[in-house]
């Protein structure tokens, strides 16, 4: 071959090795200049005192150091593990069988699905001022109660009533956006294995757990993933029904609202701020890596 064949044959591959690129760059950049740089920049301030108005200077660890002798950070930290504890199990669980309910194709059906995913595209201040309404004092929930001859319940005004109150409106708001997930999944699994079950004598609740849990488990697992990052980084519940003090005492304070309030004003305390955030990220990525560890034991 000689010269000037080889020269096409040259450009076409540095043409195919190049383009990719070319049309991957807007969106790099995008991914660099809004995900990328605020995260090293808040890796940096982590390890200074800066503030708001100052760039700070380099403390090394005194931040994290500051960080397990400051009490709100243990707090913020219980809430936050709470969070994640009870509201994952409903999460997976509800939507689950609520996606059962409706997979089936009858009639009115898409009324349903509709009404249980509309809580997803409501905006969550005005999802929590509803719930805000009807758990206060002298609102709906407390209305029936008094109707019923019972005391009015502190909803909104106990430590642990409030932090209940904010998960069930977590799982309430989940459920339509993790319910078309598994409709998705449900659409996959093979009619024959529910017949055969069948066939065997099998009921529902034993087709549901020896067929249906097996065959949407991977979808499970995904949900969880997703649903303990979420509830671990929990804040505009909490901070919409407690308030920007976080409840009675600061009680009910999560570590994405001890984020916002430490690092926040014209004093805020960014490169503690910056602290917190870097743990959060690292409990919430070890979240992450060991539900996806665990489902990988349960392949082998």
């Amino acid at each position: 071959m000689d010269r000037h064949s080889r020269r096409p044959a040259s450009r076409a591959r540095t043409h195919r090795a190049v383009s990719p690129w070319l049309f991957l760059l807007p969106g790099l950049g995008i991914v660099a200049a809004f995900n990328l740089y605020p995260f090293l920049t808040t890796v940096h301030k982590a390890f200074t005192d800066a503030r708001t108005l100052t760039p700070g200077t380099w403390v090394g660890l005194r931040n994290f150091q500051d960080m397990l002798e400051d009490e709100q950070f243990w707090v913020a930290l219980r809430n936050s593990g709470l969070y994640v504890l009870l509201v994952v199990p409903f999460t997976v669980l509800l939507p689950l069988l609520l996606a059962l309910l409706v997979h089936k194709q009858l009639p009115g059906v898409t009324f349903f699905r509709s009404a249980f995913y509309t809580p997803v595209v409501a905006s969550v201040v005005v999802v929590a001022l509803i719930w805000g309404w009807m758990l206060d004092d002298r609102g709906l929930l407390n209305g029936i109660l008094r109707f019923l001859g019972a005391g009015p319940v502190a909803f909104l005004g106990d430590e642990w009533l409030l932090l209940l109150s904010a998960m069930a409106l977590t799982v309430w708001r989940g459920l339509g956006y993790y319910m078309i997930i598994y409709l998705a999944a449900l659409a996959n699994v093979p009619r024959e294995l529910h017949e055969a079950a069948a066939v065997d004598g099998a009921g529902a609740l034993r087709r549901f757990v020896s067929v249906t849990v097996p065959a949407v488990r991977s979808t499970m697992v995904l949900v969880g993933a997703l649903s303990s990052v979420s509830a671990f980084k929990v804040f505009a519940e909490v901070h919409l029904l407690a308030g920007p003090t976080g409840g009675p005492a600061g009680q009910d304070t999560t570590l994405v609202m001890l984020v916002q309030r430490t690092g926040t004003g014209l004093n805020g305390r960014v490169g503690y701020a910056s602290a917190l955030s870097l743990v959060v990220f690292t409990i919430a990525l070890l979240l992450m890596l060991l539900v996806l560890r665990a489902d990988r034991k349960e392949d082998r």
